[in-house]
């Protein structure tokens, strides 16, 4: 008897086995353009711009699964180096130094702008100043300033400042002028607290429509600013608008980068082309931010011959 009882108990234990293996093989969602798990490293600028693109791709796709790892350069960047995670929103294209792991691998990067963004300039609401040029801003950043002005960035090691240092050329921050703080809500926050000082944002951060807004905005205004001269933008001062980050007139402007390593039949390739898709790029229109193109809208016009 109690051999009948062993082999009926390893009968069940087996069939409750297969059964529990047969139901994770069918649930499991088998990886396509559409449909599996993928991971992307954000700039934390562009975090809240992306969650609605996510969004609505995982409506159109509800067996897809988009995870994101959010960070400044600094903290994103050696992931991707390492092959940890292989796709990338960034503000900036790659250097050479930091394709290195993918060409020893003979591993394609592709690269693909997908928005244009702008870092807008903010002060204090009650300033009587509306206007600065991009030459004052340089100068700032160059330690050269006699104007009194002076900068505030989210971090050290963001893509915000990396972008005024880049166009400024120089290469480290002057000791006086030029400060940073830890987040962009901590920038919006300090330059509605105190007059003296010009903080240095996403333009994305500035959208009404953006969830999580800070409450610190009603604070501040952004400034116009004034290009070089003899450059696009040089003639007048310009606002961070859309339609000035899309005709280019607004001088401090910067191209978002969706960069892609994983390989060309899995969901991070499927997600870099919706990106750039009509519906991908008028949830950017819609954002606020400029679009890497704008489609055309077809106009069908009928005419009533019944007289």
């Amino acid at each position: 008897m109690r051999k009948v009882w062993s082999l009926a108990l390893v009968l069940v234990f087996a069939f409750t086995c297969f059964s529990c293996r047969r139901k994770t093989d069918k649930d499991k969602v088998s990886e396509t353009r559409t449909s599996g798990n993928t991971t992307i490293l954000v700039d934390e600028t562009y975090a809240r711009i992306l969650d609605d693109q996510i969004e609505v791709f995982k409506s159109d796709y509800p067996d897809a699964t988009v995870n994101v790892v959010v960070g400044n350069e600094n903290e994103i960047l050696p992931k991707f180096r390492e092959g940890k995670i292989k796709m990338l929103i960034l503000s900036r294209m790659l250097k050479p130094a930091e394709e290195s792991f993918y060409k020893q691998k003979n591993s394609p990067i592709y690269t693909d702008r997908f928005a244009i963004d702008g870092l807008a300039l903010i002060v204090n609401k009650n300033v009587p100043d509306s206007t600065i040029t991009v030459e004052e801003a340089y100068n700032v950043m160059r330690g050269t300033s006699t104007s009194g002005k002076k900068l505030v960035f989210d971090n050290a090691y963001s893509s915000t400042i990396r972008y005024f240092i880049d166009s400024a050329g120089i290469k480290e921050l002057p000791k006086q002028g030029v400060y940073t703080l830890k987040t962009t809500d901590d920038v919006i926050k300090y330059v509605a607290d105190n007059k003296g000082y010009i903080g240095v944002i996403g333009v994305s951060w500035l959208l009404k429509n953006v969830k999580g807004s800070s409450a610190y905005l009603s604070e501040v205004k952004t400034l116009a600013v004034k290009n070089l001269p003899n450059k696009k933008g040089g003639d007048a001062y310009y606002q961070p608008t859309q339609s000035n980050l899309i005709n280019g007139k607004y001088p401090f402007l910067r191209n978002v980068y969706v960069i892609n390593a994983e390989g060309t039949n899995g969901l991070g390739t499927g997600f870099a082309n919706w990106l750039l898709s009509q519906r991908g790029q008028l949830i950017v229109l819609k954002s606020g931010l400029g679009p890497h193109k704008i489609t055309e809208r077809e106009l069908n016009f009928k005419t009533n011959d019944k007289k």
